[in-house]
């Protein structure tokens, strides 16, 4: 009788590993805005795991706070998908949207006449770079690092890589498994022997 073999599919290790936030660094960021607008915008890059352009393009209609929801549209790859907004990013935006009044987008930016536009790319990566200046962080924080925390965080909390596949809308799972390489999961979290090398009973 012919043996039979699983084989598992093997993850390929990429060249460059993402750069990764601890929950500690990013509670460290979120205190160091000034602007509520600004606090929002850091929330939801991590909260919600965006791309930049993605949170550009967020409108009022795209929330629903009843399901506690979000609806990107047309992400990458022109794909839409939902993901769960927080208690915390819920009660930040009603303060947001009443003080600020926004009539389409959530966060405006303006052009040369004045008139609100869209939330450019150039404008939320000024507010990331601002944030990590003033917070002492040392890493090289950029708004896809706090995307790469969103996906690195969910894996160490338990939730499984083909939900955390969707939440981020990757077309191929090879993209998500990249998080394996530095989310600490398994039985046993890596450590330094010399975490233990004077702690021998």
């Amino acid at each position: 009788m012919k043996e039979m073999r699983v084989a598992l599919p093997s993850i390929a290790r990429p060249n460059k590993l993402p750069v990764v936030l601890s929950r500690s660094e990013v509670r460290q960021l979120l205190k160091t805005p000034r602007l509520l607008k600004h606090l929002l915008v850091l929330a939801m890059l991590y909260g919600c795991g965006l791309r930049c352009f993605e949170l550009g393009n967020l409108q009022l209609k795209d929330l629903d706070f009843d399901r506690r929801m979000l609806h990107i549209r047309q992400g990458k790859g022109r794909k839409d998908r939902y993901v769960p907004l927080s208690g915390m990013q819920i009660r930040g935006l009603k303060k947001y949207i009443a003080a600020e009044n926004p009539s389409t987008w959530w966060f405006n930016d303006y052009d040369r006449k004045n008139n609100p536009t869209a939330l450019s790319t150039r404008g939320v990566q000024w507010i990331v770079r601002e944030a990590r200046k003033h917070s002492g962080i040392k890493k090289e924080v950029t708004s896809h690092s706090l995307r790469h925390s969103y996906a690195t965080h969910l894996l160490e909390m338990g939730l499984d890589i083909i939900t955390v596949k969707d939440l981020l809308g990757h077309a191929d799972i090879q993209t998500t498994l990249t998080y394996l390489h530095v989310a600490q999961l398994g039985r046993q979290k890596p450590f330094s022997p010399l975490e233990r090398l004077y702690n021998q009973k």
